[in-house]
C-alpha cells in the first residue's frame, strides 16, 4: 500500500494491492487522513502461513490502518510455525491499530513490525495479546518491534509468551491473561508515568512505550486509550 499527499492537501491511497488471507479495504481513500481496514478474509494465520504487508506513506500524508475483528493464531495440521511481517516506510504519519490477537492453544507464531521513519515522521502502533481462549492455555508467540529514524535505532523490543511458568511469574506477566503495548514515535516530550498494572516509558531517542496488563481486553484497552 502506498499513500501520498495530493495538491489539495489530501492523503490519497495511490496503490492498494492485497490478496487472501489479508485483504486491504479502503474506507476513506481521500481526505486529511486516509483510512484503510485490514481484513482477514479467511481464517489466518494458520500453522505454515507466512504473511507480509508493506506500507509506504509519503511526506505530509496521514494513514490510519485498522483491523475489523480479533485475529486468532491457530495451529496447522503439519505442526509448522506461522509468521507475519508488517513493514512501514514513513515520511508522514501512521496510526496502526489492529484488533486484539488471541494466542490459541498449540499455535506457534512469530510476528514482526518494522518501521523506518524519516526525520519528521510519526508512528503510533498498538498490540493487544490475549493468552488463550476461555479455559485454554496459550500457544507460543514471539513478537518484535524494530523502529529506526533516518537509520538510527529508536526501539528494538521482543516479547515471548506461551511458557506457563514465565507468564505466571512476577518477572513475566504475573498471571495476567491480557497484555497491551502502545508505541508512540513523535517529537512530543512526555514524562514517565505509571499506575497499577501499567506504565509509560519515554524512549531515549524520542517517543514513548506504554505497557498494560489486565484480566480482559476491555480493561487493557481502556488503560491504553487513557494514556
Amino acid at each position: 500500500m502506498v499513500v501520498s499527499l495530493d495538491s489539495h492537501g489530501n492523503s490519497v491511497v495511490r496503490v492498494l494491492r492485497s490478496q487472501s488471507p489479508l485483504t486491504l479495504v479502503p474506507h476513506r481513500r481521500v481526505g486529511p487522513v486516509a483510512l484503510v481496514r485490514l481484513v482477514s478474509s479467511v481464517t489466518a494465520p494458520l500453522g505454515g502461513d507466512s504473511l507480509c504487508l508493506t506500507v509506504e506513506v509519503g511526506p505530509g500524508a496521514s494513514l490510519e490502518l485498522r483491523g475489523v475483528a480479533a485475529t486468532l493464531l491457530l495451529p496447522g495440521s503439519s505442526g509448522a510455525e506461522s509468521s507475519s511481517v508488517v513493514r512501514f516506510l514513513v515520511e508522514g504519519s501512521v496510526r496502526y491499530l489492529p484488533e486484539p490477537t488471541v494466542v490459541t492453544g498449540r499455535a506457534h507464531h512469530t510476528a514482526v513490525v518494522e518501521a523506518e521513519l524519516d526525520s519528521h515522521a510519526e508512528l503510533r502502533t498498538r498490540e493487544v495479546l490475549v493468552l488463550g481462549r476461555t479455559g485454554e492455555a496459550a500457544g507460543a508467540l514471539s513478537t518484535s518491534v524494530r523502529a529506526t529514524r533516518c537509520g538510527k535505532p529508536l526501539l528494538h523490543q521482543q516479547l515471548v509468551v506461551g511458557s506457563p511458568p514465565v507468564d505466571s511469574s512476577p518477572a513475566g506477566l504475573a498471571g495476567k491473561r491480557v497484555i497491551g503495548t502502545e508505541l508512540v514515535l513523535d517529537a512530543v516530550p512526555r514524562a514517565a508515568d505509571g499506575g497499577e498494572w501499567w506504565n509509560v516509558v519515554p524512549l531515549a531517542a524520542g517517543g514513548t512505550l506504554a505497557t498494560a496488563l489486565g484480566d480482559d481486553v476491555v480493561t487493557v484497552t481502556r488503560v491504553l486509550d487513557a494514556i
